[in-house]
C-alpha cells in the first residue's frame, strides 16, 4: 500500500469563492469591525437555532465565560462539568473564581448523564455545564427536570451546530443559554469566533455590553446615530471580545452552505462504517455518530487493544506516519496536572475509555477515496500486528 505524500488532517474549513468574495465585499465598504455584517449573521444564526436572540463573540472559550458570569457565577461557586472536554470549558469557571466540578460520562454517547451530573451536585452548585461531545447533543430536558431549579444550565456547544436534542429541536433552541464555537475546523468557520444563543432580551442585551467592554453602545451604533455617542457609558467592567463583520461575512456563507456540507459529513461517517465492517474491524463509535441527529464534528471511535493487538497510541503513531490526521479528543483533565483535584469522586467510565478514544479525519473537504485510505490503512496496520503477535 502506497503511503499520501500529502497530510490528512482531521478537520479543516471548507471555503468556497462565494466566503472569498464576502470577505472582499466587506473590505471594500470600508467598514471591518463589529456591524452590520455582524447584526445580519447573528440575526440569520437566531433563525436557524430558533432562538430569539444571539450575541456573537470573539470565541466559544469567551461564550462560556460570558454566559457563566450572566448567570451570576462567582467565587465560592462551584460549576460541574465533564471532565472529557476542552479545557475553556473549565477554565471558564476558573476564570471567575469559581471551582469546576468534574463528573463522568455516559459510556455509549461519551456525554454527561442527568446521575452523574447529580452524584457530584452540592449546595455550592450554580451551574452546570454539559457538553455536547463530538456533535451529540445531550438531553437537557432531562437535565434540567432533574437540577433544582437554581442551578443554570450552560450548554457548551462547541461541537454541536446543527445538532438536535432527542426531542427533534435545534440545540440552541433550549432556552439555556447555549454557545457555539466558529473555531478553524469548526462545522462552520470563519476563523474563529463564537456565539451565545437565548431567550432572555434583556441577559442578551447586558452580554452585548459586557463583550464591548461594558459600553453602552458600540462603536457602529454610535456612527449610524451620533447623538449616541453623546450618552455612551460604562455601568460595569466589561471585556474585549467581539465579532467583526469580516468574521461575519463567512459566518452568513458558511451558514447559508451549512445543509450542504453537513450531508458530505454524514457521507464520510457512513462510508467509515461500511469500510471498517467490510474489513472484519468492529470498532464501537459513539453512539449516534451515524445519526441525522448527530453533527458529526468529531468521528470518535473507542480501539480496543485486546481485540486489535495494538494500543491505540501505536496506532495513532503509526497513522500519522501514513499522513493521516488521526488525533485524541480529548485527555481527560482531571488527568492534567493543572486540573488535578477537580473530581470530587472517581469517574471510572471517563478513565475507561481515556487510553481508547481516537478520532478519526472527517469533513466537507475530504474525498471517500480519502475516507477508503484510511479504513486500509487501520487494517493494514492491525493485520501485521496481528501477525506479529502470533
Amino acid at each position: 500500500m502506497i503511503s499520501r505524500t500529502t497530510y490528512l488532517p482531521f478537520g479543516r474549513p471548507d471555503f468556497s469563492a462565494d466566503e472569498i468574495e464576502a470577505v472582499a465585499r466587506v473590505m471594500r465598504s470600508g467598514w471591518v469591525g463589529m456591524g452590520p455584517e455582524t447584526i445580519a449573521f447573528e440575526n440569520e444564526l437566531a433563525a436557524f437555532m430558533e432562538a430569539p436572540e444571539v450575541v456573537s463573540v470573539n470565541s466559544c472559550t469567551s461564550a462560556l465565560f460570558l454566559s457563566l458570569l450572566a448567570s451570576g457565577v462567582g467565587p465560592g461557586d462551584e460549576v460541574i462539568t465533564p471532565s472529557l472536554t476542552w479545557c475553556a470549558t473549565a477554565n471558564a469557571a476558573l476564570y471567575l473564581g469559581a471551582t469546576p466540578v468534574f463528573c463522568d460520562i455516559d459510556e455509549a454517547a461519551l456525554c454527561v448523564t442527568p446521575q452523574s451530573v447529580l452524584a457530584v451536585l452540592t449546595p455550592r452548585t450554580k451551574a452546570v455545564v454539559p457538553v455536547h461531545y463530538g456533535g451529540l447533543a445531550v438531553d437537557v430536558a432531562a437535565l434540567r427536570r432533574a437540577l433544582p431549579d437554581h442551578v443554570a444550565i450552560v450548554e457548551d456547544a462547541a461541537h454541536a451546530l446543527g445538532a438536535l436534542y432527542p426531542d427533534g429541536t435545534r440545540v440552541g433552541s433550549s432556552r439555556n443559554l447555549t454557545c457555539f464555537s466558529f473555531y478553524a475546523n469548526k462545522n462552520l468557520s470563519t476563523g474563529d469566533g463564537g456565539a451565545i444563543a437565548l431567550f432572555d432580551a434583556k441577559k442578551a442585551e447586558r452580554l452585548r455590553s459586557l463583550r464591548m467592554s461594558g459600553m453602552s453602545s458600540n462603536a457602529w451604533t454610535r456612527y449610524i446615530h451620533p447623538a449616541s455617542a453623546l450618552t455612551a457609558e460604562i455601568a460595569e467592567l466589561g471585556y474585549k471580545a467581539n465579532f467583526t463583520d469580516l468574521q461575519a461575512a463567512i459566518g452568513r456563507i458558511q451558514l447559508h452552505r451549512l445543509a450542504e456540507m453537513a450531508a458530505v459529513r454524514c457521507q464520510i461517517a457512513r462510508r467509515y462504517r461500511i469500510g471498517l465492517a467490510a474489513k472484519g474491524l468492529v470498532i464501537p463509535f459513539q453512539s449516534g455518530a451515524f445519526s441525522e441527529d448527530h453533527a458529526r464534528h468529531l468521528l470518535v471511535g473507542l480501539f480496543d487493544a485486546a481485540a486489535t493487538r495494538i494500543t491505540r497510541d501505536d496506532l495513532l503513531v503509526a497513522l500519522r506516519g501514513r499522513n493521516i490526521g488521526a488525533s485524541i479528543h480529548y485527555k481527560p483533565l482531571h488527568k492534567m496536572k493543572f486540573y488535578a483535584g477537580y473530581a470530587p469522586l472517581q469517574l471510572p467510565v471517563t478513565d475507561a475509555i481515556s487510553d481508547r478514544i481516537m478520532t478519526l479525519p472527517i469533513g466537507p473537504r475530504m474525498a471517500l477515496e480519502d475516507v477508503d485510505y484510511v479504513v486500509d490503512s487501520i487494517a493494514e496496520i492491525v493485520r501485521k500486528e496481528q501477525g506479529t503477535a502470533r
